[in-house]
């Protein structure tokens, strides 16, 4: 009883701190996959093209995300970005994080594009459509209505994902459950709290892609 009085309590005192950093967090989540869908359709028309060689570099991308931790990711392009170029710690972060997601969102595009019937493609010829017009008005609506559901999976994991910026020093949730353990020897407590938010925004977030599936559908 007292163990759980001690946490509402520590969640009651500390919620400012908090909820601060949970805007951060949905910040760089937020930011990060609008990047990662420009990266993704972009290496995902690179691979669409069937020319080796842009075939090649895709894959090259894809392979490196997959094949290599997301930590070494952030941490590479983190301190190799800020070697070039000054930026804010914030969109040094965001960056890393896009360019890890995009791979992921590269094969989830490019797979629904695909899984779209060939005969629109000859359809929006036959109305004397271009191929981009075609692809543009036609097939990539359809695509994306379909790849909804692996979006809201893939923006759910790179939000959970987005702790791995406390070790570069963001107090994003994490960060701040960290520091506030560390300063006050009770780990545990905070990590609970801290576990309490995040289940909190994917509860929101997945209604939003509910929401989405449902409005698009009845669109449909």
């Amino acid at each position: 009883m007292d163990s759980l009085y001690h946490f509402f309590e520590t969640f009651l005192v500390s919620y400012e701190l908090f909820i601060a950093a949970m805007f951060l967090t949905v910040g760089i989540t937020i930011c990060a996959f609008m990047f990662a869908l420009v990266f993704g359709m972009f290496f995902a028309f690179l691979k669409l093209t069937k020319i080796r060689v842009l075939m090649w570099i895709s894959d090259f991308y894809v392979w490196i995300i997959r094949g290599t931790p997301l930590i070494v990711q952030i941490f590479v392009l983190y301190y190799g970005l800020t070697n070039i170029i000054l930026m804010p710690t914030f969109w040094a972060v965001t960056v890393a994080l896009a360019f890890h997601v995009g791979g992921y969102l590269t094969e989830i595009i490019r797979g629904s594009i695909n899984s779209i019937d060939k005969g629109q493609q000859e359809a929006g010829s036959s109305l004397g459509m271009s191929a981009a017009l075609t692809m543009r008005r036609i097939i990539l609506p359809q695509a994306f209505r379909r790849a909804i559901p692996s979006f809201g999976n893939q923006f759910i994991i790179a939000l959970k994902d987005s702790s791995l910026a406390s070790f570069i020093g963001m107090q994003e949730l994490f960060g701040v459950a960290n520091l506030e353990g560390s300063t006050n020897f009770d780990f545990m407590t905070y990590l609970l709290v801290v576990a309490v938010y995040y289940l909190f925004i994917v509860y929101v977030f997945t209604i939003l892609v509910k929401f989405l599936e449902r409005k698009m559908s009845v669109s449909d």
